[in-house]
């Protein structure tokens, strides 16, 4: 776990790569992983000198130090983004493919909370030849560590099956660390280095917890000791190579101690072999996997379930980390849409532009700042909010400014292509406000928003406005429609809701101007209700207030101010459904039982209802309807504690308006909660679920979750990550929630779904007091949450495409118009705003369109040449480079047309930016040409012979086939960059 502040964090890995490199050159035997890029790149960029960077690389030549994983950091599982691992994993390869031109090839997933589906895919389509991992539920590891079940192919996705399959280990009890205890002391054993202590550390080199050290006595006891230990282990795998590992969280600080007594100790073993039994060496993740391969067994194939969740004992469940820390994980998700957004518009920027006016060096150390920060918070001890809260607001800070840069740059292109005048003015309205609506404003405003979607969007963008007559006009002076009505959060202001209808990858702009009231934006109007007590509510007397769009008709009880029934108005299938929040109270007192505390959940009882009184306001106009719901702990309360906006869209003839007509938008207000509360919005139908739940992994296929009865703790073990969406159904009607950030979600009841939305914490865990992770947020959290209700059929087809408009909703600019208004160029006119620059099918998803800037040459032959030369390119960034990759976003047989393949021709569909030349198919991480990717094929009963696995049919002539959950990776090269 990394708890530390970043400097010491700084100062205790450049210690562990120091004192490594300078121990293994000491020892030819000697060896050493390493995993995490940010750490190593700290040391490399900052710390290691030139002896050190060539003793790296002839180490990493004789595969005396390997790089396994490669990617930034050991990304969370169940929280995660498959865009964000994907980056994380890209920058990491990137870096040291250019560097020592290595690829890794095996994984060491060791302390993630629970394994996803999706990382074995993406390690096999990195190019790995082998996965491993560790933290599974502690019965599950118990069963198949007995029946020597713990090495498996796992087939990570049911469409690639095969393809994609990678050989996976699971470590047995002992997991990553070396077992401490000696029976020959009351010491630990084979950590004696001891505990790191910086950034201050003890002057005599004496650390905390040093171990007895070998010597001439105690060496038998130590080889017995470890002996006996390899011979259990050996016990439950099917191979006589028995992987152990050497080290733990926060090792190797003070290398030469460590490795100086490993070495007498090996060296003992092995004069001793025949009374031991085994022989021992020092040895890499890779060394060991081809030791297992060249066994030639037969393995069993494991589907693409899933090890979530993830429990340490009966009453510990890690599944209270789905929600900690909400707001660090919005940002982080908002932060990672706006990478998405600012990489393409760049993308675009230099190649219709090269003689820009903008520096492209300066513009990529931007971007590249924004990659840096939503790699680094992908960490398992990240986004996951279970870090101090010094180390939190480092990832947060590093992502804010991330963003500035990255709002900076786009604006600043707008700018360029639109001549304006750079004066400041301009600029601060620009990128001033992070919350998405900038300050309220009484001159002529343009809005500038981009769509960074491959598909043609229309959706509604909001931006705050100080008075209620407002027009809007598009850059050829037509009106377009709009809404404005009072703002739910501060009564002072305005909301104005604008109807965009952008293509693929393009942007327009908005002239917004106050005006008399008669040419106006349709204005909202405000009808408030009673407050209603519920607990007293009248279950005979049904009033019911209805609220209608195209799609549904929403009935609210008037007796209790709740939501009563949705309609979908295409099959006039009514869904009885109510939503309430409730809360799980929670023991903090380790004397009184089971804690919850940053990654664990363990509820006193059932949840209970917060709230006996709920006020109503609607806000209805042409385009939108609000429902505000406010929820008080009773009739006379005078602060809400919870709060519900749904938003219902109506959209004028002349647009395509099924997407957001089928979308129930809700935004929540939650918090500050009370010390010892995880609140939970509970959304029940009449739907018979039968307790089943569907919810995705990472963003990328969906995983069922029957409910599952435990003797203990079956609250919190039926409690699940849903990181974009999860829905409950019947056998003709499905809910379905699409949300913005990860949370747990759960069915605790027949037609239920329940979705966390907040946790606040204290408790008196010793451990968790020394590293301050006791989860004492008192934020209050906004999350939305679209809710998308039909028949099975109908849901399949939006719930893709409307969980990524969602993922990466339009980027809004604004600027003040000074003086002359800017003439757009014609050219960039007729771009921006009639002809679409890239616009693919509703089943594929244009998932990467970047220049990274990478100097390594594709070829690997010459790659290799040059850093053996010592030729690394130094100097400027490669512009010319453009990495793509398009992902299928349906499952085989999912839907009659939409399962369907698809060919794409990739000079066709990128016209908009130019002429393409050269289109390159590479692996994952972009770090293998794929006609040169050979992975190990592991036996299995399906296929008996073994062999290397090819990967997937390339492409001729720049056209490509797209098969059900294929993702595709490409360099691009156009004509005159």
């Amino acid at each position: 776990f990394f708890f530390f502040l970043q400097e010491s964090m700084h100062a205790y890995a450049a210690n562990v790569y120091t004192s490594v490199v300078e121990e293994l050159m000491k020892g030819k035997q000697r060896k050493f992983i390493a995993v995490e890029q940010e750490f190593f790149r700290l040391w490399w960029d900052a710390v290691a000198t030139d002896t050190h960077k060539q003793q790296v690389h002839q180490l990493l030549q004789e595969g005396r130090l390997e790089f396994v994983i490669g990617g930034q950091v050991m990304h969370d599982e169940a929280v995660t983004l498959i865009d964000d691992q994907i980056l994380q994993l890209t920058e990491g390869h990137g870096f040291l493919y250019e560097t020592f031109g290595i690829r890794p090839q095996f994984s060491w997933h060791v302390d993630p909370f629970g394994a996803s589906a999706t990382t074995p895919t993406l390690f096999a389509l990195a190019g790995f030849n082998a996965h491993l991992i560790s933290r599974i539920d502690y019965d599950l590891k118990a069963d198949m560590q007995k029946n020597k079940k713990l090495q498996f192919v796992w087939q990570g996705s049911s469409s690639l099956s095969e393809r994609q399959e990678i050989f996976t280990h699971v470590m047995d009890q002992y997991s990553y660390c070396t077992p401490s205890q000696i029976p020959f002391s009351n010491r630990s054993g084979f950590y004696w280095n001891g505990i790191a202590a910086f950034p201050d550390p003890p002057k005599d080199g004496v650390y905390p917890n040093m171990s007895l050290p070998v010597t001439d006595t105690n060496i038998h006891l130590y080889a017995q000791t470890m002996v006996a230990n390899i011979k259990e282990r050996a016990a439950w795998f099917r191979t006589s190579d028995v992987l152990w590992p050497w080290g733990c969280d926060k090792q190797f600080f003070n290398a030469s101690i460590q490795y100086s007594n490993m070495d007498l100790l090996l060296d003992y073993i092995n004069k001793h072999s025949d009374e031991f039994g085994v022989t021992v060496q020092y040895a890499t993740v890779g060394d060991y996997f081809q030791a297992v391969y060249s066994r030639n067994l037969t393995w069993e194939i494991r589907d693409s379930q899933d090890f979530l969740p993830y429990s340490t004992e009966s009453f510990q469940a890690w599944t209270g980390f789905y929600t900690s820390r909400s707001t660090l994980k919005g940002i982080a998700r908002r932060a990672s849409s706006l990478l998405y957004a600012g990489e393409s518009f760049f993308t675009q920027y230099v190649l219709k532009h090269p003689a820009s006016s903008i520096c492209k060096c300066g513009a990529l150390k931007q971007l590249q700042s924004l990659r840096w920060a939503v790699s680094e918070v992908q960490h398992h001890d990240g986004i996951t909010g279970t870090e101090s809260p010094k180390v939190k607001d480092m990832y947060m800070n590093n992502l804010m400014y991330g963003m500035f840069n990255v709002k900076k740059l786009m604006a600043s292109i707008i700018f360029d292509m639109n001549n304006a005048k750079k004066n400041g003015e301009v600029y601060s309205s620009i990128y001033s406000k992070d919350s998405g609506k900038p300050g309220a404003t009484d001159v002529d405003q343009y809005v500038v928003v981009y769509n960074p979607l491959a598909w043609n969007i229309t959706t509604f963008v909001t931006v705050s406005v100080s008075q209620l007559a407002m027009s809007v006009h598009d850059e050829l002076g037509h009106s377009v429609p709009a809404q404005v009505q009072s703002s739910a959060e501060s009564p002072s202001t305005y909301d104005l809701y604008i109807l965009v209808a952008i293509s693929g990858l393009s942007y327009r702009k908005y002239n917004v101007k106050p005006l008399n009231v008669k040419q106006s934006a349709f204005i909202g109007r405000s009808v408030k209700y009673k407050r209603k007590d519920i607990t007293l509510a009248d279950q005979q007397s049904r009033q019911v207030l209805p609220v209608v769009n195209n799609c549904y008709q929403v009935l609210f009880d008037q007796n209790t101010n709740l939501m009563h029934s949705i309609t979908d108005r295409e099959t006039n299938q009514t869904v009885q459904l109510t939503q309430k929040f409730l809360e799980y109270h929670v023991n903090g007192d380790v004397m009184k039982g089971p804690i919850s505390d940053n990654y664990l959940f363990a509820p006193n009882a059932s949840a209970v209802p917060v709230s006996k009184a709920v006020g109503l306001e609607v806000v209805s106009g042409n385009l939108m309807t609000e429902i505000r719901q406010y929820f008080y702990s009773n009739v006379t309360a005078q602060d809400y504690i919870y709060a519900v906006y749904t938003r219902l869209y109506t959209v004028p003839e002349g647009y395509d308006g099924k997407l957001l007509c089928h979308r129930i938008e809700q935004e929540y207000s939650v918090g500050p909660l009370e010390l010892n509360r995880e609140a939970v919005l509970r959304t029940s139908t009449n739907l018979n679920t039968r307790q089943l739940l569907y919810t995705d992994g990472n963003g990328y296929q969906i995983q069922k979750r029957p409910f599952k009865a435990y003797v203990n703790n079956t609250v919190a073990r039926n409690y699940y990550p849903m990181v974009q969406t999860a829905y409950i159904e019947d056998d003709t009607t499905r809910l379905m929630l699409l949300a913005e950030r990860a949370h747990g979600v759960s069915s605790q009841g027949n037609g239920q779904v329940e979705v966390m939305l907040h946790r606040r914490l204290w408790n008196n865990l010793q451990w968790d007091l020394n590293y301050n992770l006791t989860l004492n947020d008192s934020s209050v959290v906004r999350p939305v949450i679209w809710l998308i209700l039909g028949t099975k059929a109908v849901t399949n087809i939006l719930y893709r495409t409307s969980g990524l408009a969602l993922e990466h909703r339009p980027v809004v600019m604004f600027g003040a118009l000074s003086g002359d208004k800017p003439k757009l160029p014609g050219q960039l006119q007729q771009n921006s705003v009639h002809c679409s620059s890239v616009t693919l099918p509703p089943n594929l998803h244009l998932q990467t369109l970047s220049i990274p800037g990478w100097r390594y040459s594709s070829n690997h032959a010459e790659q290799v040449h040059s850093i053996r030369m010592g030729k690394q390119k130094l100097g400027d960034a490669d512009f010319r480079r453009v990495l793509l990759r398009i992902r299928h976003l349906y499952e085989v047989g999912e839907d009659p047309v939409l399962s369907q393949h698809v060919m794409i021709n990739l000079k066709t569909l990128l016209k908009g930016l130019g002429s393409v030349m050269l289109v390159e198919e590479r692996s994952l991480t972009g770090t293998w040409d794929v006609n040169t990717l050979k992975r190990w094929k592991w036996k299995t009963a399906q296929y008996p012979s073994k062999g290397f696995s090819i990967s997937t049919e390339t492409s001729e002539n720049c056209i490509v086939t797209v098969h059900p959950k294929e993702i595709r990776t490409f360099f691009v090269y156009f004509q005159g960059q």
